[in-house]
């Protein structure tokens, strides 16, 4: 079997990737090494996806985007891509489990981990006062006490997003200085919502039914205190899943994102690559969900061509 196009990767942007090149006959594979949804799967309540006034569930939105790839012949198989062999006119998905799987075309859609705290709690409290996005859940924040957690541009740019709606943003640092943009920093510290923490870390997340407590050690004198919060939103970067292109000739950033043009093309012809694991601005469901139906119609000109 040689299928026209191989999606690896069943989060929003594989997903409309599927939608859009199985409703243009092409004969399509999606492989998904646990559940399609991606990140939106544990997402309880998604406000900002155009068509869903009073938001929609994030798992009953992957729902969806699955039932509708299926429903124009998209085949979904589960499995962990472990290569690509990207060498020649057709190109080989190798999984974990040695399964191979042939292709005029690959669409890379394999997403990015957020990097975690592990610590007590975390894990436990996801979709219940621990986040790792701003955008998506800021506003279940409006006049309450939280903490945000990181010194780049990103915990900056969130926290400072984050005053709109809470009433107090804490943003701890492990250092005694931002590794942040100057600009971001001056307004940070501007910013009479948000309370510095430096030199501390944070140990344990808890809480009964949803975030309530988060403890705190300072890192030079080890001393360990308890901070009330109502939610903890993490930004100590990401980790794009490629660590299976390792072999192939696909050009990614120094971060590890793979790089492409506005059409999702990558460095490699018959290669595409869409959502959170491409070198992008904004990583969002809707921008994902734009992306891969670049991707797949990038794609099928290429097969046409």
């Amino acid at each position: 079997m040689i299928y026209d196009v191989i999606i690896v990767g069943g989060g929003p942007s594989g997903m409309s990737a599927a939608i859009y090149a199985s409703r243009a006959r092409l004969k399509t594979l999606l492989i998904e090494k646990a559940g399609c949804g991606g990140q939106i799967a544990i997402t309880d309540h998604l406000e900002n996806y155009p068509g869903f006034e009073e938001g929609i569930n994030g798992f009953e939105l992957a729902m969806k985007m699955e039932k509708q790839a299926r429903t124009f012949g998209c085949e979904i198989v589960y499995g962990e891509a472990s290569a690509v062999e990207t060498e020649d006119a057709i190109k080989k998905v190798v999984l974990s489990d040695n399964k191979e799987y042939f292709t005029k075309t690959v669409i890379i859609a394999s997403g990015a981990n957020f990097k975690k705290l592990a610590v007590g709690g975390e894990q436990e409290f996801i979709g219940k006062g621990v986040s790792y996005c701003a955008t998506c859940d800021g506003p279940f924040f409006r006049n309450k006490e939280i903490a945000v957690v990181g010194g780049g541009d990103s915990a900056l740019q969130e926290a400072l997003y984050l005053t709109k709606f809470a009433a107090k943003v804490n943003l701890i640092h492990r250092r005694d200085q931002f590794r942040a943009a100057k600009i971001l920093q001056e307004k940070v510290f501007a910013e009479p919502k948000i309370n510095i923490i430096f030199d501390s870390v944070v140990e344990k997340i808890s809480g009964n039914l949803t975030v309530e407590e988060i403890t705190l050690k300072n890192v030079k004198n080890n001393i360990s205190s308890q901070l009330a919060v109502n939610g903890i939103f993490v930004f100590v970067g990401w980790l794009p899943n490629t660590n299976f292109l390792n072999n192939t000739a696909i050009k990614l950033n120094e971060a590890g994102y793979i790089v492409t043009d506005d059409n999702m093309n990558t460095s490699v012809q018959g290669i595409f690559a869409c959502g959170d694991v491409r070198q992008k601005l904004l990583r969002q469901v809707v921008t994902a969900a734009g992306d891969g139906a670049i991707a797949a119609i990038s794609a099928q000109h290429f097969i046409e061509g």
